[in-house]
C-alpha cells in the first residue's frame, strides 16, 4: 500500500492537488505551476494540521 494517496486533483499546467498521509491522516497541498512546485500540510484555522480519516480502497 503506498503511504501518500491523491485525493484531489485540479488542473493542467497550473496544478493544485491533495494528498494524504495514510498512517498519521495528515492532509497536505501540492501546487506545481510549470518549473516551480511546492509541498505544506494543510492547516485549520487554529493552525493545526487537517486529519482526515483514510480508508484504502483495497
Amino acid at each position: 500500500m503506498d503511504r501518500f494517496q491523491k485525493v484531489y486533483s485540479q488542473g493542467t499546467i497550473s496544478v493544485v492537488e491533495i494528498w494524504v498521509d495514510t498512517e498519521t491522516g495528515v492532509s497536505y497541498m501540492f501546487h506545481r505551476d510549470g518549473n516551480a512546485s511546492g509541498l505544506t500540510p494543510l492547516l485549520s484555522m487554529d493552525g493545526k494540521p487537517v486529519v482526515t480519516r483514510y480508508r484504502s480502497q483495497d
